[in-house]
């Protein structure tokens, strides 16, 4: 079944945020100074059970979701995650199960999440340098787990894993071609993404962003480029390198907006939908879910709320858009 939106856009990713913690505090996601040790998180009863998100889930692939994304927060802190993996992975209709993390505890949980059905890897990866990700993420925990991570990875049977690089101008801008190297030696698809104005807290000045269109020419420079063809809906710009070094992707969110395109929806950890990654409120499905509704009528109030969808914030960011509400990116998973 497709469920076509205001625009004709139908409704084909889902992406889970299966806890609103994680263990770093990224400048451009969960900034220290906001995120402090004081933050008030979620309570556990506020959260989504396994069994609320497989029963969600069940009613969104019955509505035309093919692909579902869990992210976070940092998703392997959930407790016991890999039984999540396992009930989605029998969701009939379900094509395309795959998982965003930061990679420090990949190591330990890559064999039993590829185990339980998951399909697909993504791990952010903005530096290979030590000093810089305690600067980038406010945090000790070595880069070495990171790097180990991705071996385990690899060794459980992901692959190609894809690598997440937001780049900023002055932080680490300077490492286009160090992690594009790292990737291809490694055998991962790197994906640059342009910083984008997610939520409120970031500190976003459209001068930190590295478009898209410069760092095709940094790295074309080096190793030229071919395009690949790209499926509706990608968010990524794919090239493949000339030299048969594989594969690089651009998500050019801010200079070349992709709002036609966009097909995904977006729960987070307590339960609400939100219709774009820059909304600024979401759906209260928890309370519905908690008040007796059954699957008919969940299904009608997603495919209503879907239908009325008109959101196209990347397409009309202006002057007057940086003033707006906005949910925090840690909050819905980016």
């Amino acid at each position: 079944m497709e469920t076509p939106d205001a625009l004709g856009r139908p409704l084909k990713a889902l992406r889970i945020s299966v806890t609103d913690r994680c263990n770093f505090r990224c400048t451009y996601c969960m900034p220290s100074a906001v995120f402090g040790p004081d933050y008030p998180y979620l309570p556990r009863e506020a959260v989504l059970s396994f069994e609320e998100i497989s029963r969600l889930v069940r009613i969104f692939a019955g509505l035309g979701v093919s692909k579902v994304r869990l992210t976070g927060g940092e998703p392997l802190l959930r407790r016991e995650l890999p039984r999540l993996v396992r009930m989605l992975a029998s969701v009939p209709g379900l094509e395309d199960l795959a998982l965003t993390t930061n990679g420090v505890l990949l190591g330990e949980l890559a064999p039993e999440l590829k185990a339980a059905g998951l399909k697909r890897l993504t791990v952010s990866l903005d530096t290979l340098r030590p000093e810089r990700l305690r600067a980038i993420s406010d945090t000790d925990l070595p880069h070495a787990r990171i790097l180990e991570g991705l071996v385990a990875a690899r060794a459980a049977g992901f692959g190609p894993l894809k690598l997440n690089c937001v780049l900023q101008r002055g932080v680490n801008d300077d490492e286009v071609l160090d992690l594009a190297a790292y990737a291809r030696e490694q055998g991962h698809i790197l994906r640059f993404i342009e910083f984008m104005d997610v939520g409120r807290t970031n500190g976003w000045q459209l001068g930190s962003v590295v478009p898209a269109a410069e760092v095709h020419r940094i790295l074309h420079a080096q190793w030229p480029l071919e395009p690949v063809d790209m499926h509706v809906g990608a968010v990524a710009r794919r090239w493949r390198y000339a030299d048969g070094g594989g594969e690089v992707g651009l998500i050019a969110s801010v200079t070349a907006p992709f709002c036609a395109g966009c097909d995904r929806a977006r729960l987070s950890a307590d339960g609400h939908l939100y219709t774009c990654l820059f909304a600024g409120e979401g759906l209260d499905l928890r309370a519905f879910l908690r008040s007796g509704h059954g699957d008919g009528d969940l299904s009608a109030l997603l495919a209503s709320h879907w239908r009325r969808r008109a959101d196209r914030y990347s397409e009309q960011r202006s002057a007057a858009t940086p003033g707006l509400p906005r949910v925090e990116m840690s909050h819905i998973g980016g």
